[in-house]
């Protein structure tokens, strides 16, 4: 295991040496977050290690429609097989008719799944407020990105808001890795990516329905590109749930690259989720 900026942040062999242990590599450093690795157990007490979830036998048509037709991406070569390797992200909510807990799955243009997100640190009191009333722009919400293999990978938190939303990103070992900010409320809605106090790059709304993005660094050279995606008519008549596709030009530096992971799902928590429903 090399020490290269390139290398994908996960779960990796302690390069300290440390037996049975993984550590997690952020992208461009090794942090104190470590884990027991999997070690042989006997017959009658054996646990089955981490596994990647079944994947589809050949590309998913539908996914590749939402890719292609409604995002208009054109179709493009393998990526590296990760959150934070491949080219394009298909962030899709879980649909349901009473939402309580957000959840999304987390896919390749394939349809091939790379991760997925999910609430997390939720009290009982919290979900029956929830169920009874809409005011979850008024509490803090924290959500997961995790891998394939279920590890997390990052952290987001939506403190409780008024009009403005900012959502806090940081590694598992709770490293932080930077903000993003809403700058306004009328009219094209933007947010600012921030790291240590300064401004790495933005999201910016192409229309007040602020259903496409594009994400600038601090050139403002576009790097990526966020578009929200037809989820069907059951869904937004009776659901919360919303589709995006992320497509990242080109393979970025940390920590801007996860910034731009996070950017799909700030969106829908900052904006959508506090827009929609019957309460």
């Amino acid at each position: 295991m090399t020490t290269q900026s390139n290398t994908p942040a996960g779960w990796y062999p302690d390069p300290h040496g440390a037996a049975q242990t993984l550590r997690y590599w952020d992208g461009a450093r090794w942090t104190e977050h470590t884990n027991p690795a999997q070690q042989a157990s006997p017959p009658q007490q054996a646990q089955a290690a981490p596994q990647m979830p079944q994947q589809p036998a050949g590309p998913d048509p539908r996914v590749q429609r939402q890719v292609r037709q409604q995002a208009g991406v054109a179709a493009g070569g393998p990526g590296g097989g990760s959150l934070f390797t491949e080219p394009v992200l298909v962030v899709n909510q879980k649909a349901k008719l009473i939402e309580l807990t957000n959840e999304y799955k987390v896919m390749d243009q394939n349809g091939n799944q790379l991760g997925s997100v999910v609430q997390v640190g939720q009290s009982a009191l919290k979900k029956v407020l929830r169920f009874v009333a809409s005011i979850d722009q008024f509490m803090t919400h924290r959500l997961e990105i995790r891998d394939a293999y279920g590890q997390p990978v990052l952290l987001l938190t939506r403190p409780r808001k008024f009009l403005k939303s900012r959502v806090i990103v940081q590694r598992p070992d709770g490293q932080p890795v930077g903000e993003i900010v809403q700058q306004n409320v009328i009219g094209k809605i933007n947010f600012a990516m921030n790291v240590d106090g300064q401004r790495v790059g933005a999201i910016k709304a192409e229309n007040w329905r602020a259903w496409n993005f594009a994400i600038v660094d601090h050139t403002e050279n576009e790097v990526a590109r966020i578009t929200k995606t037809w989820e069907g008519l059951a869904k937004t008549m009776f659901t919360t749930a919303d589709n995006y596709v992320l497509q990242i030009h080109y393979q970025l530096p940390e920590p801007l690259l996860s910034l731009v992971v996070a950017t799909a799902l700030t969106v829908d928590t900052a904006l959508k989720q506090d827009s929609r429903g019957l309460g």
